[in-house]
């Protein structure tokens, strides 16, 4: 089962997903998400998020600054401060 993955800024949407896992830049250090992970609040890092789309594939990386990822029940929300790209 996929996990739901968002990345949003105050200004959109940048991406709504379905993913295998995702990699967060957090300030305690780089957490992976999976499908079923515990729900966690966490503050991000100016970092690059990694996203895999399927089990193995090369990661997609976006850069962010700043911010917050939230694991519940929807899935993971990265609230970013800015993405560059």
């Amino acid at each position: 089962m996929p996990l739901h993955f968002e990345l949003v800024t105050p200004a959109r949407l940048v991406r709504s997903d379905d993913v295998y896992m995702v990699v967060v830049p957090g300030t305690e250090g780089e957490e992976g998400v999976l499908e079923g992970h515990a729900p966690f609040m966490t503050t991000m890092r100016d970092g690059t998020v990694r996203i895999y789309k399927t089990d193995g594939a090369v990661p997609e990386e976006i850069r962010v600054s700043g911010g917050f990822a939230e694991v519940g029940d929807n899935g993971l929300t990265i609230l970013a401060e800015r993405v560059e790209g």
